[in-house]
């Protein structure tokens, strides 16, 4: 699902003096209905925002049991932020997986899929969605066939939009071949294909290569950006894992020939976090963070290059050096925070768990994260980033069914850890040059846990087992979580909006190198505007509401359009129903 920047309101200089007022709206709280997990905004018009409540629906049914697919219902509610109708098409799908809405200028598509076992292939279906009534205007019609060579191969693929938001492309793999093969196919506003798919190819083996992004360029080229790894031997014995060496960037023609490799090795550097952007009908600009040393396990700069859209040349490269010690310290190995009363012992005994699998295992990189690059009426630029990492623990607990019994039973927890750290900031000039640079602390912590049940045969002796993993996203991973940290923006009028979750310890912190308080239970915490000067660099900070008093925002998840923008609230209660609204906040 595609992720909409929100709507901030317009914030003055100084952190007391706003030169236009925000203000917020909170509608009638929701009611999931029932087998419903999640609530979120996917398009705002005019005339209100449409929400997507996903949940399993009935796909067959056999007298043994019966087998269920995803689903989701689609909301539409109206600037007073009342119900206007509400649809989960199940008797159009008639048994297709639902895959997404996707919206497209004034139109908005139901996109589902039907995989056949006898043939081994899948269907990708689109329809449009009358956005009045909720109803199909419409037939499914087929907008792409995949077939698999293997049974076991996976199909990888994605409806979004070409760099300038203008044009409808579907990027296509598939897992389990030996070597990568990507088709991107065009559409026009009807879903109607506009020529043949292009297909692009690389040389590296499909297990050492990532697709990190993919950009359809205004002149109908491609650029690829991809991480590529390699095998390294573990602290243990026998142990190998894939680790990040470099990242891969190329540019591809109109029919799908190489024509440029960019090199990401500029004067020593070596890249650990990328972002490419296209200007508004001009050239490229990468922009990176990089370390000096390839292993290097912090940042120690920022890397800026325009690129010439037709033949892939440099035009100009700065950087800037960034002195680490302006980054908040990780204090994922710090037993002795005595001033962060949030964790509890079950929390602290899993850090501790996997503070010692980091140990035996692969290091974790700190990596910086690009969430946003806007464009300035000087012909700049200013990015935002983000401090991130995420990996994932899986626990398995066995239990004995009684003494003597055959059957044994048992259950798999597996949990997603996010952090996401400081805020980066930076202004680019129209000659590539560094113009400012600032850091607003933060730390923010999210945890989510899902537990499946399982059983088998055989005695149980009880036990637990606990594995490791770090999770990089790549182009074709979608959902939402994390849900309450990160942080939204959007800009207006020369300012830079920000809203995010924090601790209200911290409502008076600005400035590189302050001390953080660790935010994990966002239910107490508070919602913040951040205003950032796109000339000066100068910020404002400012409460905005406490989620004590509403269903804890979810500022990273909004929509905006105008002066207007939805956000969604939740408030998961262990005993009762969950807390759960549609939030509109309006610039005046």
């Amino acid at each position: 699902m595609k992720t909409f920047s929100l709507l901030l309101a317009s914030i003055g200089l100084s952190m007391t003096c706003f030169a236009q007022k925000p203000t917020i709206k909170w509608g009638e709280e929701f009611k999931l209905h029932k087998g419903s997990s999640d609530l979120e905004v996917i398009s705002v018009d005019k005339s209100g925002a449409y929400l997507q409540e996903s949940h399993q629906a009935l796909k067959s049914y056999f007298v043994v049991g019966a087998t269920m697919r995803e689903s989701a219902s689609l909301i539409k509610v109206d600037k007073n932020l009342t119900e206007v109708f509400r649809n989960d098409f199940n008797k159009e799908l008639k048994g297709k997986e639902f895959e997404q809405f996707f919206p497209f200028g004034d139109k908005l598509f139901l996109i589902s899929s039907d995989y056949s076992r006898r043939d081994k292939t899948k269907a990708v279906y689109a329809s449009g969605v009358n956005k009045s009534t909720g109803e199909l205007t419409g037939e499914f019609k087929e907008v792409a066939i995949f077939q698999k060579e293997e049974k076991r191969d996976d199909i990888d693929f994605k409806i979004t939009y070409n760099a300038d938001s203008t044009k409808i492309i579907l990027v296509s793999s598939i897992k389990g071949k030996e070597r990568n093969e990507y088709a991107v196919q065009e559409f026009d506003k009807n879903f109607k294909k506009i020529g043949k798919p292009i297909v692009l190819t690389n040389e590296f083996e499909a297990k050492k290569y990532q697709l990190q992004d993919l950009l359809y360029l205004g002149n109908n080229k491609i650029l690829l950006v991809g991480r590529v790894y390699e095998y390294e031997e573990g602290k243990k014995k026998k142990a190998k894992f894939l680790d990040f060496t470099n990242y891969n960037i190329r540019l591809y023609d109109e029919k799908g020939k190489q024509q440029a490799e960019i090199n990401t090795t500029v004067n020593g550097k070596w890249l650990n976090s990328t972002k490419v952007v296209q200007e508004k009908n001009k050239d490229l600009v990468l922009a990176a963070f990089y370390s000096n040393t390839k292993k290097g396990k912090t940042i120690d700069g920022l890397l800026v290059q325009r690129i010439n859209i037709n033949d892939g040349t440099v035009l100009s490269t700065s950087d800037k050096a960034i002195n680490n010690s302006l980054l908040t310290a990780d204090n994922d190995d710090d037993d002795k925070d005595d001033d962060d009363k949030d964790e509890d012992k079950e929390e602290r005994k899993e850090r501790e768990r996997l503070n010692k699998l980091k140990d035996e295992g692969e290091g974790f990189s700190r990596y910086m994260q690009f969430r946003n690059i806007f464009y300035t009426p000087d012909n700049g630029l200013v990015i935002l980033a983000e401090q991130y990492k995420e990996y994932v623990t899986v626990s398995q607990n066995t239990s004995s069914a009684g003494a003597g019994a055959i059957m044994g039973g048992g259950s798999t927890t597996t949990t997603y850890h996010y952090n996401s750290g400081d805020l980066m900031m930076c202004k680019i000039d129209a000659g590539g040059n560094i113009g400012w640079l600032e850091i607003l602390p933060k730390d923010q912590r999210e945890v989510i846990s899902m537990t499946s049940a399982s059983s088998g045969m055989g005695m149980g002796f009880g036990g637990l087992g606990l594995g490791l993993s770090y999770s990089y996203t790549g182009y074709f991973d979608e959902g939402n979580m994390p849900f309450y940290s990160g942080f939204g923006a959007m800009q207006i009028d020369g300012n830079i909006q920000v809203i995010f979750n924090d601790s209200p310890k911290n409502a008076g912190v600005t400035q590189a190198g302050q001390k953080t308080k660790k935010i994990i239970r966002y239910a107490k915490s508070d919602c913040y505007l951040l205003n950032i000067d796109a000339v000066s660099g100068k910020l404002g900070r400012k409460q905005f509401f406490s989620n004590a008093d509403v269903p804890t925002a979810m500022p990273r998840l909004g929509s905006i359009i105008n002066n207007e923008m939805y956000l969604i609230g939740k408030t998961d209660r262990v005993f009762g129903k969950t807390k759960l609204a549609v939030a509109k906040i309006t610039v005046k």
